[in-house]
């Protein structure tokens, strides 16, 4: 069999496709000599000019706009791996969270996903735009530097498609977006809001699977980040920079985490059930514990919490509190 590059590849057992992506083996792992010769650093051929956040093409994409042709399976279905992938750097230092650029910053880096969304949502391969953020050692971060990814995708994420699939039946049975409803519960409720503001609202979900998940949704019914008005994009910016303050201060270090964004697809369908919100997954379950998917998470995608979201919501709301009380930065 001739050496591989990238294909999509079928699970025909629970219908997904899977980005075989050899390639990706050889992207570099940052040491501590290597960061002064970090690529998103000021001085590196890659970020020349003048910029505050800056999009660039991934150098070791999982997606490419012109693929191989994928090796054909007698049995198994096979497609090229068309798409891109891109890096957004969101500030020229080295170190640091979203909650430690300014606010007019981060409603940048709003902006460029919003811009990025609908630029690549735009071509006719492209069928959903993924950006995401992976902070901390733990999470797999080889590349230290604030940055968040992007992956133009061929097909709808299984995990977006069952959310779809839901707020979908939902609607046609309540005449209402589900999302709409769960934000409607979370505030009526109030116990596991961690932070509000005028346009978003922040909060532990019921039916948390990570220990100190927090979901952001704004309050406005809207499908995609371009949806957002000016003055909204500055909330949204305030309520990340919110969360991930809340985060480093839980514990007093650096929280590691996955940040996600779901919005609607880019395939030209409508979309209106469906509703724009962010999610995060921090690993951590205590200062010196991790949360680990084991055999019932994984091997049977059920998930168990071994707490309650009401108490790691409380937790988050004092640390929350701590953090109002040493820094003016996050307050009104």
């Amino acid at each position: 069999m001739r050496e591989q590059s990238s294909e999509l590849r079928w699970n025909p057992i629970l219908r997904e496709w899977v980005i075989v992506a050899a390639r990706r083996e050889e992207r570099p792992v940052e040491s501590v000599e290597e960061i002064e010769r970090c690529p998103f650093c000021p001085g590196s051929p890659e970020v020349e000019g003048e910029w505050d956040v800056l999009s660039l093409p991934n150098k070791y994409p999982a997606l490419t706009p012109n693929p191989p042709s994928p090796v054909r399976h007698w049995f198994y279905r096979t497609k090229p791996a068309m798409g891109a992938c891109e890096v957004i750097i969101e500030t020229k230092e080295h170190e640091g969270d979203l909650c430690d650029l300014s606010l007019e910053k981060m409603k940048n880096v709003v902006d460029l996903y919003a811009e990025r969304y609908e630029e690549l949502g735009g071509l006719g391969h492209v069928k959903y735009v993924f950006i995401f953020r992976n902070k901390g050692e733990v999470i797999g971060v080889t590349l230290h530097h604030p940055h968040s990814q992007l992956y133009a995708l061929p097909f709808i994420p299984p995990l977006v498609a069952r959310e779809l699939e839901s707020s979908r039946r939902y609607f046609r049975r309540r005449g209402e977006c589900l999302f709409c409803r769960v934000l409607s519960v979370e505030r009526k409720d109030g116990v596991r809001v961690v932070y509000e503001n005028r346009d978003f609202t922040c909060f532990l979900p019921f039916y948390a699977r990570w220990p100190y998940e927090v979901h952001v949704y704004p309050k406005r019914h809207v499908q995609s980040l371009p949806e957002l008005r000016h003055d909204e994009r500055f909330s949204l910016a305030d309520a990340l920079r919110r969360v991930t303050a809340i985060y480093n201060s839980l514990f007093g270090f650096s929280m590691p985490y996955i940040m996600v964004i779901h919005q609607r697809p880019t395939d030209g369908r409508d979309y209106r059930y469906y509703h724009l919100h962010v999610e995060f997954y921090p690993p951590y379950r205590s200062r010196d514990k991790l949360k680990y998917p084991a055999g019932i998470e994984r091997g049977a995608g059920t998930w168990t919490y071994d707490a309650t979201p009401e108490e790691k919501a409380e937790e988050l709301r004092k640390a929350a509190a701590q953090l109002n009380e040493r820094s003016v930065m996050y307050r009104g």
